[in-house]
């Protein structure tokens, strides 16, 4: 018996979830800014959680860690599409991988200001 099509088809988000894990578990294997990135989450998700004062700020403090790692997932996608199509130099290879980085610098730059602007009334 075939396995359904409709909305509540189990064995595609079985699937999917499979992938998911597979990218995942690409990223941490060959991509050394996102092993860092990770690191980077282990140790300050913890202090997010125990900082923030109620939910918005825990899920400000924590959600804009998890934003960085989902952007550098994202460039190392477009980093493994450009490599994959050639390896000579080209501008707009090389445009599209600048851009993914500079996401992951804004990312990064996120987590700073929103870290400052939560805690700045702590510490003040």
């Amino acid at each position: 018996m075939a396995a359904p099509n409709g909305l509540f088809d189990l064995w595609r988000v079985v699937r999917a979830a499979g992938y998911s894990v597979s990218g995942l578990a690409a990223a941490f294997k060959n991509e050394a800014a996102f092993r860092q990135e990770l690191a980077l989450f282990v140790v300050l998700a913890p202090l997010g959680f125990w900082l923030g004062h109620d939910g918005v700020e825990r899920a400000l403090l924590v959600g804009s860690l998890a934003v960085v790692l989902v952007v550098e997932l994202l460039n190392s996608a477009i980093e493994a599409a450009v490599n994959r199509v050639g390896s000579e130099p080209n501008e707009l290879s090389g445009r599209a991988k600048d851009l993914g980085s500079a996401a992951v610098f804004v990312s990064l730059v996120l987590v700073v200001v929103v870290w400052m602007l939560v805690l700045a009334d702590r510490f003040a």
